[in-house]
């Protein structure tokens, strides 16, 4: 593994000289000006800080990104994560030691899963149910920023009991708050996409906001002090912490793993679409770990890479792994040059800037382009893991979209096509004498044939022309299980006491040892298998 990483590193700065310098350096400073308002939106989303999301994305940045499997990664506080953490924070009554002990076991298990080379199984779970659990967390952002946005208050550890707190607490809506988030909302929307790249709207739609609100509205809230320490007051301390209280942890830490690996594999294989680059996934798995490892003990939340952060550094003109460098340096000179001008920046703002993230983290193409296949069995994947995100807990979304895609595919592979034709002695060649032959069907069989269609094979056989010679034609099944096995010993002995030939045609290997183990080889014997069904005619004229 570490000769991996070298060799990455190797390629990377072959060649480097300060004209790459100054791209990273300019690229890094752009990355910097996106990060910034995304890690205070999400620190506060997340039930933490402000200050929670600013460590998470200069640490990340600063260890993450250095010991990256890519060249582009850029790694900080995400959507994915935030939607674990609002429940583990509302658990514990607002306490952030379990987010620190959770990260900690995530980064763990993310590091086992780069030593073990685990980075492949992400290409395991299914298109549909990756488009559809992104899109659940995109629900659970924009609705876990309802209290932000509207400045009312709910209570509950799910997104759907602070939805029904509503019901028992009012819902009383500060309009200053409503009319910040939507002007920030308005301001990336309308922002010219050329801008962007240089100047991020988001950046831009909270500048306006905190100005508008100190101008008129003053007593909107705000998100408070930004200290000006690495050292958060509130960080993991493992003297003070509850092990009898350890299991409680395992499954949110499993989730937050699984998360980090999702997000961080799939912004690594779409980055490196983007660039034709080398990416590592086993590397980066080791790089994400190690930095979840290490960030509890500033006091940040766990991390993983971000695609949006991502494509920013590759757009800007990032060469090499020391952008994400140069952006953690630039946020941690942000949090001790401007945390009083952070500091005062409304809560509405940012719920505006993560109400818009939220929106455009939805894949729209794929979802667009999953209904417009029109294949059920995706639209279900799609519209289940995405329910199953927002009601349920997002390792049961995963579990639900994977099982239900393996159900389908099941489904699909049970299905059998069956056929039959009897031989037209009209159109035989005259030189075969056709009283050898007699009244023969002739049964196509397509599909693998397994003891829940057997029923569905015999059925059919029962239907077919009365014939002196039955071949079934098996040259389109793959497979057979056991007990199909048996039910086709079944069929010929069936058969042979009605005394009606059966001879089978088409078998692959597979196949044929499977039929020779349950017997079926030897109940018919050698000169009832075929390769075809033209030599089965054949041999029965010779005959």
């Amino acid at each position: 593994m570490i000769q991996n990483y070298l060799s990455l590193l190797k390629g990377e700065f072959k060649g480097y000289n300060s004209r790459s310098l100054m791209a990273d350096l300019m690229a890094g400073l752009t990355v910097c000006a996106v990060a910034l308002p995304l890690a205070l939106a999400f620190g506060v989303s997340c039930g933490a800080d402000a200050a929670a999301g600013l460590i998470t994305a200069i640490i990340a940045g600063l260890i993450i990104s250095a010991l990256s499997g890519a060249s582009f990664q850029i790694s900080g506080p995400t959507g994915a994560m935030t939607a674990v953490l609002i429940t583990i924070i509302a658990k514990d009554g607002g306490e952030l030691s379990g987010v620190f002990v959770v990260g900690l076991l995530a980064g763990i298990l993310m590091l086992a899963a780069g030593v073990l080379k685990l980075g492949k199984l992400v290409n395991l779970i299914p298109k549909p149910v990756i488009t559809g659990f992104t899109s659940g967390i995109a629900v659970i952002i924009a609705l876990g920023q309802i209290d932000n946005f509207f400045a009312v208050k709910s209570v509950g550890n799910s997104t759907v009991q602070k939805l029904l707190s509503y019901g028992d607490l009012g819902f009383s809506p500060d309009f200053a708050s409503v009319g910040i988030g939507l002007l920030v909302i308005l301001i990336m929307i309308i922002w010219p996409s050329k801008l962007n790249s240089k100047v991020p709207s988001s950046l831009v739609g909270i500048i306006v906001a905190a100005i508008v609100a100190a101008l008129f509205f003053p007593d909107v809230a705000t998100v408070g002090e930004i200290p000006k320490t690495l050292l958060l007051e509130r960080r993991l301390d493992l003297t003070a912490i509850d092990w009898n209280n350890m299991g409680n942890y395992l499954g949110p830490a499993f989730t937050i793993a699984v998360l980090g690996m999702i997000e961080s594999l799939l912004c690594g294989a779409s980055a490196s679409a983007m660039t034709h680059g080398r990416f590592d996934a086993d590397v980066e798995l080791i790089g994400q770990g190690i930095g979840n490892i290490i960030i509890p003990f500033f006091g940040g939340v766990p991390a993983t890479a971000a695609i949006a952060r991502t494509s920013v550094a590759i757009k800007s003109g990032s060469k090499t792994r020391l952008t994400g460098v140069f952006h953690a340096v630039f946020l941690l000179l942000s949090m001790f040059l401007l945390g009083g001008v952070m500091s005062k920046l409304p809560m509405a703002g940012l719920a505006g800037v993560l109400i818009m993230t939220a929106w455009r983290m939805n894949e729209w193409h794929e979802i667009k382009e999953i209904f417009h296949r029109r294949f059920k069995s995706e639209i279900a994947q799609y519209m289940l893991t995405l329910i199953a995100t927002v009601v349920f807990d997002l390792t049961i979304a995963i579990l639900v979209g994977i099982v239900f895609s393996l159900i389908a595919f099941i489904s699909r592979t049970l299905e059998i096509n069956l056929d039959h034709s009897m031989v037209d002695t009209k159109r035989m060649p005259e030189e075969l004498d056709m009283s050898k032959i007699g009244e023969t069907c002739v049964v196509y069989i397509t599909g693998a044939i397994f003891f829940a269609n057997t029923q569905t094979i015999k059925s059919y056989l029962d239907t077919i022309p009365k014939a002196d010679c039955v071949i079934l034609s098996v040259r389109g099944v793959s497979v057979v299980d056991p007990d199909a096995a048996l039910s086709l010993l079944e069929i010929a002995e069936d058969y042979e006491a009605r005394g009606v030939e059966l001879l089978i045609c088409g078998l692959n290997t597979n196949v044929r040892k499977v039929l020779e183990r349950a017997g079926v080889v030897d109940k018919l014997g050698e000169d009832k298998i075929y390769w075809s069904v033209d030599r089965a005619l054949l041999h029965k004229h010779n005959a």
